[in-house]
């Protein structure tokens, strides 16, 4: 495939979007070609009707890639891909160590005498399995001993990867300068800069925060507008981390001061803290999208 490329005119290529789209995007570009990325979903409006196959898939890719309005996904490079290859790795690592201390209170809920401590803090249990006059009985001894270790495991590797995530944003300019934003740690600040390697082809803030699922669904007509709940659409990993930046800047006064000041405020008065929240999230991407976009410091007051 390389060598037939290699002889062709440079032109404009689609790809669709998939796990080693980014490698194939790289290697074509080498020989001038315009490689584009397109989300699945986008091209599957332009499959004939039943006909699925490589052949009607690559008509389809050819038909949406033309379109004057698509949308492509950027092409990340392979550092950026290994940047996210962490995140990956952390958030499995984080959801197999929440399954492990869920497993250890239904254990501890299964026991008569310790079923009244199954509610602290989960760094108070692991001291207080520890204790060696515990009275348990020696299989669930044996099954606690066992999970507690491996909570411990998850525990260090979790650290050794958000200290790399750390040293990586420490070294990165532009995650260097996103950290500067109230809400948005090493770990967001990385996970923003490896997966929108180019902010500029999002034309505005709303724009971004629209890809990212942040924006009310539209069912207007007639011109009255009718928002709804968000769409949650675009990548569900970075929304996720915005959210929950957006619910720290909303927990504390001095955060919201620096973010929305007055405007928080308000609409803390009117609405549950989950829904200021997902506004804050917005405001975020929004600040996101601008600080990317023109490499300015972040500024407390202009965002307020």
């Amino acid at each position: 495939m390389m060598s037939f490329f290699s002889s062709l005119t440079p032109c404009l290529v689609g790809i669709e979007a998939c796990a080693t789209a980014h490698h194939w995007a790289r290697e074509i570009r080498q020989f001038g070609h315009d490689v584009r990325l397109i989300p699945p979903a986008y091209v599957k409006p332009y499959l004939r009707r039943g006909a699925k196959n490589d052949a009607a898939d690559a008509a389809a890719i050819c038909e949406a890639v033309s379109r004057p309005n698509m949308r492509f996904v950027p092409i990340k490079s392979a550092e950026n891909q290994g940047f996210l290859m962490l995140h990956r790795a952390r958030g499995l690592l984080v959801r197999q160590r929440t399954m492990t201390a869920c497993a250890i209170r239904l254990t501890l809920l299964s026991s008569e005498s310790l079923s009244g401590k199954a509610g602290q803090r989960m760094d108070g249990l692991v001291d207080l399995l520890d204790d060696e006059d515990l009275t348990l009985p020696a299989h669930a001894r044996i099954a606690l001993a066992l999970l507690v270790n491996q909570l411990r495991e998850l525990d260090r590797q979790v650290e050794a990867i958000e200290r790399e995530l750390a040293r990586i944003q420490s070294a990165n300019p532009m995650a260097k300068l996103l950290s500067s934003i109230p809400g948005i740690g090493p770990i967001t600040a990385t996970a923003l800069v490896a997966t929108v390697p180019d902010a500029t082809m999002f034309r505005s803030g709303r724009e971004f925060a629209a890809w990212l699922g942040l924006t009310p669904k539209q069912n207007s007509t007639g011109g009255k507008d009718r928002p709804g709940r968000i769409t949650k659409q675009g990548d569900s990993y970075l929304r996720h981390l915005l959210v929950i930046g957006a619910r720290n800047v909303v927990r504390y006064p001095k955060a919201r001061s620096r973010v929305g000041g007055g405007w928080i405020e308000a609409l803390l008065a009117r609405r549950r803290p989950m829904v200021v929240a997902i506004a804050v999230a917005n405001k975020l991407a929004r600040i996101v999208w601008a600080m990317m976009t023109t490499g300015e410091l972040y500024r407390p007051k202009l965002a307020a």
